[in-house]
């Protein structure tokens, strides 16, 4: 079937082929369903199919109209390593689906959307940082995007679905976005993040693959830093009220890395954010990291064989409930200056340290957060503490909980108020150790 043609393609006079077609730098299609052999640059405003098979399109392409499908049909489309693979901009309902997208900055980029699905598609190689070279910017706004297979900015009420987002530094990211949906797809061996969620809030992120998600930085004398902010999951610059349901983020530099506090340390918390059933096992730093922030929950996760299980520092009114935390290199749980958080029905097993308290005064932290002026008012009860260290240490004034600071250090309140109630402690080295901790109420704990 020959192409209906706009005037826009037309110009003065109809093409007389499609092969005509193929080679004009920028064309309007109006395929009806029919399947097109794509030139480089075109703009689709109706159904399309692409023809089977490879093509060579540096400049992509671009749908301009709303409610459009583009069906790959299993077609590869390649770039020069540079651009975008398919724009949208500022058109709904569109769907894409069954493409394939290598060698592009980002191989899906859409903006401005809303009713966007992006569907069983494979979005690889695209614009990647040299490995083992810097360590990451977590905090690039939409215009400084690390490359990535997938690109949203300011898009809502969206479906990302059952794709192919592997070997690359990003797999998707979004800017500015809500209520999506982005379920069933595979990020793995990413060198940056497999899914980021800058902004990005009231969305259901559920069965997504991560693992593998790290990198590493040199610095000097055989020496360097393992993950370098690479996550499986990053969440920042107040993505609020999300939920992660079993999600895989192992083996990567952090699993699950959500940050509230900006470099310049403007307040932007990332609240209300629900983690559960997912799993951010054997990372070199931490599984689950959540900073200035509150009333985040993480409910029934794993975070085994990590640094850290969990590090909440700076958060309020947060719950860590029935995760299984085990073989922590550095603590299960490790919070500054957190208040009001409840740890509840979790298993601590064979760590360092299964929760780990303390206070310590930071000027610019104190000034962006100034009622987490200490670590207060925590409720730690019926949870498991087997074979660790120590099982729980509450201490005023350390580096890392661990390490007593300097007297010439400014000193914040002491911890106050604590309640230890019906957690059971077996065959720890030690169970509790409080130091300059006022007022902790224990409370039908069990020590075997």
């Amino acid at each position: 079937m020959a192409p209906a043609l706009s005037r826009r393609a037309r110009g003065t006079g109809a093409p007389d082929s499609l092969a005509r077609l193929s080679r004009a730098w920028r064309v309007t299609l109006r395929y009806n369903g029919a399947m097109l052999t794509p030139g480089d640059g075109a703009v689709i405003t109706a159904d399309t199919t692409l023809t089977p098979g490879v093509h060579y399109l540096p400049r992509g392409l671009t749908i301009a109209a709303d409610g459009v499908t583009l069906d790959g049909g299993g077609a590869l489309i390649v770039g020069a390593g540079e651009g975008h693979g398919v724009t949208i901009r500022g058109h709904g309902s569109v769907t894409i689906r069954n493409l394939r997208l290598h060698g592009y900055t980002h191989g899906i980029v859409a903006e401005g959307c809303a009713g966007l699905r992006i569907t069983g598609c494979q979005a690889r190689a695209t614009a990647e940082l040299a490995p083992n070279t810097v360590f990451l910017d977590i905090w690039r706004p939409a215009g400084q995007a690390y490359g990535g297979g997938i690109l949203l900015i300011d898009v809502h009420d969206s479906l990302v679905a059952g794709n192919d987002l592997q070997h690359q530094q990003n797999g998707l990211l979004s800017y500015g976005c809500a209520r999506l949906t982005i379920r069933d797809n595979v990020a793995n061996h990413c060198s940056g993040f497999g899914f980021h969620l800058f902004a990005t809030s009231d969305s259901l992120l559920q069965a997504n693959y991560a693992d593998f998600c790290c990198r590493y930085q040199p610095r000097g004398d055989g020496h360097g830093h393992l993950g370098a902010d690479a996550a499986g999951f990053l969440i920042a610059h107040g993505a609020c009220r999300n939920r992660f349901v079993g999600n895989y983020a192992r083996m990567g530099g952090d699993g699950f890395f959500l940050a509230g506090l900006r470099p310049d340390w403007v307040h932007v918390p990332c609240d209300d954010n629900l983690f559960e059933g997912n799993d951010g096992s054997y990372s070199p730093n931490i599984a689950f990291e959540a900073t200035f922030s509150r009333g985040n929950i993480f409910r029934r996760n794993r975070a085994n064989g990590c640094n850290y299980g969990f590090w909440l520092g700076f958060s309020s009114a947060s719950v860590v409930e029935e995760n299984e935390v085990r073989a922590s290199r550095r603590a299960g749980v490790a919070v500054e200056n957190g208040v009001g958080c409840a740890v509840r029905a979790n298993e601590f097993a064979e760590g360092a340290y299964g929760v780990l308290l303390w206070s310590r005064y930071v000027a610019p932290f104190a000034m962006a957060l100034p009622a987490n002026d200490t670590s207060r008012d925590w409720l730690i009860e019926a949870n498991r503490f087997i074979r660790n260290g120590v099982a729980v240490r509450i201490a005023a004034n350390q580096d890392h909980g661990v390490r007593p600071l300097s007297a010439l250090v400014p000193r914040c309140p002491r911890p106050t108020g604590h309640t230890l109630r019906a957690n059971r402690f077996h065959d720890n080295r030690l169970d509790i150790e409080l130091l300059d901790a006022d007022d902790p109420t224990l409370d039908a704990n069990q020590f075997d």
